[in-house]
C-alpha cells in the first residue's frame, strides 16, 4: 500500500499520526517500541470531523492471549477472543495499523468496522 504517513509526535501517553485522511491517536504502553505494537486502543479523527474508535490487536497476540486465558480459565478457558470494537491485523506496528486504517478508508470498510464516538 502506498499511503505514506508523516512522521508521529508525542502528546503525553498519546501517539500522534497525521495522514491526508484522518489524524490517528495510538496509545501505546510507555517504552514500547511503536514498530512492535501488538495491542493498542486507538481514537480515528477524519476530515468529516466524525471521531472513530478501535482496539487494534495482532492475530499472534489473540492467541497468546486465548492460550494465557485456557490456562486461567478466562473466557470459557480461552474457547473465544472478543472485544469491543476489535480490529484483528496480522503484522504489529504503529505504521502498519495506520497502513491499514487508510486502507479501509481507502476501500470503503472503514465505518463498518471502527466503532463512530459521536454519533
Amino acid at each position: 500500500m502506498s499511503h505514506s504517513t508523516t512522521p508521529g509526535s508525542w502528546d503525553g501517553p498519546w501517539y500522534h499520526v497525521h495522514t491526508e485522511q484522518f489524524e490517528a491517536a495510538f496509545l501505546p504502553n510507555a517504552g514500547e517500541d511503536l514498530e512492535c505494537v501488538d495491542n493498542v486502543d486507538v481514537f480515528v479523527d477524519l476530515k468529516d470531523g466524525s471521531r472513530w474508535s478501535a482496539t487494534i490487536i495482532t492475530l499472534a497476540q489473540v492467541e497468546i492471549l486465548m492460550k494465557r486465558w485456557a490456562a486461567s480459565g478466562e473466557a470459557l478457558a480461552g474457547r473465544y477472543f472478543w472485544c469491543s470494537d476489535g480490529l484483528i491485523v496480522r503484522d504489529a506496528g504503529i505504521t502498519n495499523m495506520t497502513q491499514v486504517l487508510a486502507g479501509l478508508i481507502q476501500n470503503g470498510e472503514f465505518t463498518q468496522i471502527l466503532q463512530r464516538l459521536d454519533a
